[in-house]
């Protein structure tokens, strides 16, 4: 057992808190965010115009995503000025799990407040995320890193589709269980989801060290605030010491970008094709469990062949799923569809992770994955406005899913061009100099 824990990355007690955390969390990205949207248009909007309800739905996720984009690197350079990574990570976790307690009490007609609380639960989340990652490099060491990130995929696949799959058994059959009707049912998933989330975040807190606070001698003292916003400038002045992070930085925003524009129009697209609910629903969930094994896959491979060139083999794969959505006519496609993103989605991931935290300062970890929050979290604007324009000039999804290819190969030809080793002794100089 220890040996296949070691293979796995979880081999020790803080290791296994950390990619926890993936298990805690991830029930917000399956159960609310799959659940709440039915809800909001079904109950808390019911009275608006569908369109209405869908555009201001829009804007609402849109200021969420906006809001952590702007605060997230600030946030991040007062956390690690401050030292205190999990004080941050604990104030967002409960700003988000107080928010999706809410949901679990909206009524028809409060759409206002549906609105507000689920702005509140995003930035709560992706918050939460940007502390959590940023103590990844300093529970693993260099030679641990890809295995531990991927681990946590794994354990988010399967944490967030267990959940995910129970509730969606109670929302189709709620007088089953009690529960009078399906508005019933999708309120209890959120209360659900606060309660897991909330619950499995615990060991990360008990078993998982605060990093070591390290400041320079003009620091000490001063105003928090005002130090934060001056790293936070010192930074990206400094960036052009780090190129290879920040080249790895735009790759990966090209290529996440349209690897999260597959993973939100899939759906659509099948639904297009006229593929029934219930399959779509399915196929959903076997990406969650088909995930698990291939997530632990990649941290394997990426010790043998390195994080990088797992990545090429993730954005090979992608290239195939483009030229599968584009020829794909029936529900047995669909899911081949579904099992090739499954094969490789947290595997990219995961790997773009932890190779971007060997190639950072560690005492700059959480205003340095700030930034790389920012850049997962617009991932995908990009690709779903083109996806939109395509669809709109040609009337199908077909040639919009194949635009997609080009994001790939422009990201690809980019991270070709980052220097692993040259970006990963710039970060230690740069922690060496700090010291």
């Amino acid at each position: 057992m220890s040996r296949l824990l070691d293979r796995l990355g979880l081999h020790r007690p803080e290791l296994r808190a950390w990619a926890t955390y993936d298990w805690a969390n991830s029930v917000f990205m399956t159960t609310v965010l799959q659940v709440f949207p039915l809800f909001f248009y079904e109950v808390a909007a019911r009275q608006l115009a569908p369109a209405t309800a869908r555009a201001r739905f829009a804007w609402a996720t849109a200021a969420a995503v906006v809001l952590v984009g702007f605060l997230g690197p600030l946030l991040g350079a007062l956390a690690d000025f401050r030292g205190n990574k999990k004080v941050m990570l604990a104030l967002f976790l409960a700003l988000g799990v107080l928010a999706t307690v809410v949901m679990g009490f909206l009524q028809e007609g409060q759409w206002v407040l549906a609105l507000v609380v689920f702005m509140v639960g995003n930035v709560g989340v992706t918050s939460t995320l940007a502390f959590y990652n940023s103590l990844l490099p300093h529970v693993a060491t260099t030679e641990e890193v890809d295995r531990v990130s991927t681990a946590g995929f794994a354990l988010g696949y399967l944490g967030g589709g267990l959940l995910l799959m129970a509730n969606l058994l109670v929302i189709q059959d709620p007088r089953r269980f009690g529960l009078a009707d399906e508005a019933s049912a999708m309120r209890v998933s959120f209360l659900s989801a606060a309660v897991w989330w909330l619950v499995f975040s615990i060991p990360l807190f008990l078993k998982v060290p605060e990093p070591a606070r390290r400041l320079v001698a003009a620091e000490a003292g001063r105003n928090p605030i005002g130090v934060a916003v001056a790293r936070l400038r010192q930074t990206v002045s400094d960036l052009r010491g780090h190129r290879d992070a920040v080249l790895l930085l735009v790759a990966f925003l090209i290529y996440n970008d349209a690897i999260n524009t597959i993973i939100r129009m899939a759906t659509s697209f099948g639904s297009e094709l006229g593929i029934p609910k219930a399959q779509l629903i399915l196929a959903i969930l076997m990406v969650q469990f088909v995930g698990v094994p291939f997530a632990f896959a990649f941290g394997l491979l990426a010790g043998r062949v390195g994080a990088k060139r797992s990545i090429f083999v993730c954005l090979a794969v992608y290239g195939l799923i483009t030229l599968v959505g584009y020829f794909m006519t029936t529900t047995a496609h669909f899911f081949l569809l579904a099992f090739l993103v499954a094969m490789v989605q947290g595997g990219g991931q995961a790997l773009s992770r932890s190779l971007f935290s060997t190639m950072i300062p560690k005492h700059k970890s959480s205003e340095l994955f700030g930034f790389f929050g920012v850049f997962d979290r617009f991932g995908g604007a990009i690709g779903s406005s083109i996806f939109g324009f395509v669809v709109a000039a040609t009337g199908s999804s077909r040639p919009a899913i194949l635009s997609l290819i080009t994001f790939f190969v422009v990201g690809g030809l980019l991270l070709a061009m980052v220097d692993v080793p040259r970006g990963q002794r710039a970060a230690r100089e740069a922690e060496a100099a700090a010291a």
